[in-house]
């Protein structure tokens, strides 16, 4: 039977996350490893850089054609991304 404190697995580490300030760090993490996921195999295997600081995604691709692509498709990708975590992570993105 449970008590009314008892938290879900999710509901404490939600509240650790919070606490510690690790939301942002754990997101971003996500992001950078969802990163093929979100993109394709394509864009992931030309990608030779990839991190985020402070809300903006750096992205270093070795295909000048993709980087066009994705310069053109710039709030599409910031979308998939943000839509992928449920909050937004990402306000904007540097091409290398």
């Amino acid at each position: 039977m449970a008590r009314t404190n008892d938290k879900s697995l999710k509901e404490a580490i939600e509240q650790m996350l919070q606490v510690y300030k690790l939301r942002r760090k754990f997101d971003e993490t996500g992001l950078v490893l969802a990163w093929p996921d979100i993109m394709g195999k394509s864009v992931a295997n030309r990608t030779k850089d990839i991190f985020i600081r402070e809300r903006k995604l750096f992205v270093r691709i070795e295909s000048a054609v993709i980087k066009n692509e994705m310069v053109l498709m710039r709030s599409n990708i910031i979308d998939r991304m943000n839509e992928r975590m449920g909050r937004k992570v990402i306000e904007e993105i540097i091409f290398l």
